[in-house]
Order: C-alpha cells, then structure tokens, then sequence
C-alpha cells in the first residue's frame, strides 16, 4: 500500500471465530483491524474515526447487516463508504438488489476464500488511499488559489506577468490531475473486466469438470464390468487372480478420484453436502484406522478397537463420518507421546451410535475444554511442544457431526491424565436397508466389495432387459454380466435401433445411456413412454453425468431412476428384486396403493 499512514477498516461480525479469521487474512495488509460484535458497536465505531471500508456480516442478532449498513449510508459524513457484505446463507437477487441500494459494492460468502478477501479489501484500501491524497491535492489548490487572490489584491498592477505564470502552472497542475483521474478510471474498469473474466474461468472450470468426470466414467463402466465378469468365472492361475483384483482396486479408487474432481467447485463455494446412507460404523473406522495408520506406527501407538459382534449401522455419508472419526484419533495419536495406548469402542444407546476414542496421551486442562472445538484451537501447546496442524480439525468434525443429526463432546481429568471423545451419530432403522430409495442411493457410494462367485447373493428375479448405449465396450461389458447373471438381454447401439427392436422383445426394464449421438437418451425415454408397451416398464438412466440438474433432467423425461457409471451390479439386483411384477411398476407408484418399498423407490429418484 503506498501514502505511508495506515487506514482503518471496520470488521463486523457477531462471532469472534470469524473476526480473528479476517483479521488473520487481512493482517498482511498492514492496516489497522478494528473489530465490532454488533451493528450498535459498528455505529459506535464509525462516529470515533474514519473508515476505508467495511467488512459487514449480514445475519446479526438485533440489527442485521442490512439495517446496519442504511443508517452507516444514511450520515452525510459515511454515505460513500464502501461496505462489503459477509453471508454463510444463500442470497437471492432480491438480496442482492437490496444490498446495492444500500450501498454495497460486493458480497463474500462463508467460507470464505482468503484470497479473494484479501484482494477484494486491497482494491478498497487503495481507492481510499487515492480518495484521501485527491481531497490532499484539492485542499493544496484551495490554498494555493487562495493565495494567488491575496497576492492578486495587492500586486495587481506591478506582479501582472508573475502571476500569469503562476496560472499556467496551475493549469498544467490541473491538466496532471485529470490525466490521473482518467488513469484510475482506466484502472478500475480494468479491475472490472479482470473479475469477470475469473468468474467465466470459475462457469468454465465446473463445466469441465463435469465434463471431464462424465468422460472418465464411461471407460470406468466397461472395466468394472469386466471385472465382475471375471470374478463369476472361474480362473485358478493365482496371478491372473491378483492382477484382477489390482484392476477391481484401481478402478475403485479412480472412481472415488472422479466423484471427488466433482466435489472441488462445491468446496470452493463452502457447499458440502452430507450425503446420508445407511452403514456399517466397521466400515468407516476401518477406512479412519488405515488414514491415521502411519502416524499410529510412527509413535508406536497400541490401537486396541472394541466393536460389538453385532453391526452397528449409522445414517451417515461415509467419506465423512469416516473424516469424524479419522479426525479424532489423528489427534489423539498426535497428543499422546511415543508408546501410547488408544482405544475405540462403540455401542448402540437409544437411537443413537456412541462412539468412543480414549487415549492416555497428555489431556486437557479444565479451563481449555470449552474451546477445544473452537477454530484454531490448540490444546497441546500447553506442554511446550509443537504438535502440528492449524487447530481447525476438532472444528469440523464437530460441524460434519451436527450436520450429520449427532453431538460430539470432550472429557479429560486434566494435564497428563488422558482425553476421552464421543461422538454420536443417529442409528440407521432395519428397514433402511431394504428399501429401494436406499438400494438406488447407494449406488454413488463408494463401491462396496464383490462378493465372490456362485456365493447366491442376488436371488432377485430374471428380466427382459433392454440395453442401450453408443459405447461398445460398456454396452457389451454390461450385456455380458447380465446374461452370466440370468437375464435375458437385448442391445442397441443407438435410440432409433432400440425403438426398431423394442416392440417385438417387449422388455420389462429398459437401461439407456444418456449422451448417445441422433437421439439421446432423454429424447428416447419420452419416446418409449409414448408407446403402449412403454408406459409400465422399468425405465433406467445409467450414465456418466451424475450432478443433480442430471437427475432432474431424467425425471422430467420419465425415467424411474437415474444411475451414475460403472453400476454397481449388486445394488441394481437388489433394486429390481424389490419389485415382484415390473410391469405393474408404474400403477404400483400411485400413492394410494404403493406399497412402502416401491414408494420410498420412486420419491427417491425424483429427488
């Protein structure tokens, strides 16, 4: 920043989590921070001195952002502050038309990206800068002409030719100040056409990465259907057996890769979205248990796990209950010295699943464990040592916690005495497991392991099933496994060969791809269900683009339900075992004689 002294800029917000975050982002900028908790404190603020700009959230207890900002606008004295307001909630247009009236130049949203905030007050900061040294320049001349008349008044007649050049200096002062307004009008318009080309970047980015996921999908489906093709074969070469469950693995995390490349303009934008399903708790301690394994074998830490025989199943999304859980024993691996001993043991209470990690590592004093899930805090440093991290983990998993329907809480007896988390998630009901709506859902879970050949897991009744998709190799791979499977199959490379064949084979589930060339599988959905054979089967979207305007998309076309690729196999057998006569499947989704699996099916894949 350049004009030497330090401006103010005024931070208002009720929570002090968020005031020490934009003062930790802002601190570079070498200004002065001021700090209010309310719209009163603000006002109160503002009257003492001057401001640059100001930082306003819009949802205070009392008087909100927007009140706040009209009377701040309504003074003579701060109708030209600039104020940027701060929300964690969803804005309309009306939100925003109302925050420019009152005088808003932008708006952030939580959480917010350091960056751009900082940027943002910089380009504000400077503006004031350049505002105060104009009024600078302007009060010079004030003075400079008030002279020039004083000396006009009493050399008039002897100091005519001095005070001419006196004049043209002026005029070529006046002549630079403009040349300087004109440059910073420039300067802004230029900030202007630079922030909208990064918002075209940002539209640009997410259409690419959706792009980019639904193109690496449809080369995931072939290989995962080949892969399940194998294991329903028998093989007996060892090696050949391992290099297909590398396949089955890779493959497996690729597609978990993709679904995360989807979740990354989500996360930029403060969006995560909990994603519940019913699941096996041993499952998402497993995954935790092998995130925090390194560290456990670094400190050659005794993990003892103490989980029922029976299966405890929680409603959760398991990326991130198992996130909660890795969360805390990665902190209680960091703050229990070497050769430690932690313990994770789980039980059903009520309608809840308790889940308890103890360690005997170095605890927590009293006066610290209210602020242990507080942003940035960081209970270790009592003891001197560094333990690393930032003090925002136990801050999200006690956000993923409640966002889950859950609580979190912490107890230790103090300094050198060990801590004890428990974490409590809601139970997942017995008939949560068998309805169709959760058999659908679970099909953009992670994949869930294969079950071996011959095992006669899937028991569901055998279709006429129509396939259809313009990429051979998923549509063959596909095809294949469900003819191994006990379903009579027919295929189709496009939606006009589909419509050729269908009336004749009559299928009672129809499986279309959705970006096929000529007709795409919208358009040969509406044509199925116009046909009298087409109004009662099973219609099925199986595709790469999986975002939810997708789904709507293959509601609106008269699809049952919408499946991203590669399908899991296993929850499709289960989906369609749900219903004992497909052809009745239309009539049955009424509400008045849907029986309850068949209606949970239906509202969740309008959802």
């Amino acid at each position: 920043m350049k004009n030497g002294a330090a401006v103010n800029i005024l931070l208002v917000d009720d929570q002090p989590g968020r005031l020490l975050s934009y003062e930790a982002i802002l601190k570079d900028l070498g200004q002065n921070l001021v700090t209010a908790r309310s719209g009163l404190e603000a006002l109160e603020r503002l009257m003492q001195d001057e401001y640059a700009v100001v930082l306003l959230d819009v949802s205070m207890p009392g008087m909100d952002g927007f009140e706040t900002a009209s009377l701040i606008h309504d003074h003579p004295r701060f109708e030209r502050t600039p104020i940027i307001f701060v929300t964690g909630v969803h804005i309309n247009e009306l939100d925003r038309m109302k925050a420019y009236k009152l005088g808003a130049v932008d708006y952030v949203l939580i959480p917010v990206v350091p960056e751009i905030l900082r940027s943002k007050v910089a380009v504000l900061v400077e503006l004031h800068l350049q505002r105060r040294e104009l009024q600078q320049l302007n009060s010079t001349l004030a003075q400079a002409n008030a002279q020039l008349s004083a000396a006009h008044l009493d050399l008039q007649a002897e100091k005519t030719r001095e005070l001419e050049t006196l004049n043209a200096s002026l005029r070529e002062a006046v002549t630079g100040l403009e040349a300087a307004n004109r440059a910073l009008h420039g300067e802004i318009l230029e900030r202007a056409r630079a922030e909208q080309q990064l918002k075209e970047a940002d539209r640009l980015k997410d259409e690419f990465l959706a792009m980019l996921a639904h193109e690496l999908r449809n080369p995931l489906a072939p290989i995962h259907n080949a892969v399940r093709i194998m294991r329903m074969k028998p093989i007996g070469d060892t090696q050949v057996e391992w290099a297909r469950d590398v396949i089955d693995r890779q493959a497996a995390h690729l597609t978990r890769l993709v679904d995360d490349l989807l979740d990354v303009s989500r996360i930029t934008r403060g969006k995560i979205n909990i994603d519940a399903r019913p699941l096996d708790l041993a499952a998402a301690v497993a995954r935790a248990v092998e995130t925090v394994q390194p560290l456990l074998t670094q400190q050659r830490h005794e993990l003892q796990l103490d989980l029922p025989a029976t299966p405890l199943n929680v409603m959760g999304d398991l990326t991130r209950v198992t996130q909660i859980i890795g969360n805390v024993l990665g902190n209680a691996a960091k703050y229990t010295d070497a050769g430690g001993k932690i313990r994770l043991g789980a039980r059903a209470v009520g309608g809840m699943i308790e889940i308890g990690i103890h360690d005997n590592g170095i605890g927590i004093p009293a006066s610290m464990l209210p602020t242990v899930f507080d942003l940035f805090s960081q209970a270790g440093i009592m003891d001197g040592r560094s333990r690393g991290g930032l003090g925002i983990g136990l801050a999200l998993v006690k956000r993923l916690v409640e966002m889950h329907g859950g609580n979190v809480s912490v107890h230790s007896a103090g300094a050198g005495r060990g801590t004890e988390f428990v974490i409590c998630l809601p139970a997942a009901l017995p008939q949560q497991w068998t309805t169709p709506a959760a058999i659908e859902t679970m099909a953009d879970a992670q994949p869930a392991p294969v079950a071996p050949a011959g095992n006669g897991a899937r028991t569901a009744s055998k279709r006429r099933m129509l396939l259809v998709d313009d990429n051979q190799d998923a549509l063959m791979s596909l095809a294949n496994l469900l003819s191994l499977d006990g379903h009579e199959v027919r295929t189709a490379s496009d939606g006009f060969r589909a419509l050729e064949s269908a009336p004749s084979f009559l299928p009672e589930v129809a499986v279309l791809d959705i970006g096929m060339p000529g007709m795409d599988g919208y358009e040969l959905a509406r044509r199925i269900r116009a046909q009298s054979w087409g109004k009662d089967l099973v219609l099925v979207a199986l595709t790469g683009w999986g975002q939810e305007g997708d789904r709507r998309r293959s509601k609106d076309a008269g699809f049952d339900s919408h499946w991203v690729k590669p399908l899991d196999i296993d929850l499709f057998t289960r989906y369609l075992g749900c219903f004992t006569d497909p052809a009745k499947l239309r009539a049955e989704q009424q509400p008045a004689s849907t029986p309850t699996a068949c209606r949970a099916a239906s509202s969740d894949s309008a959802a």
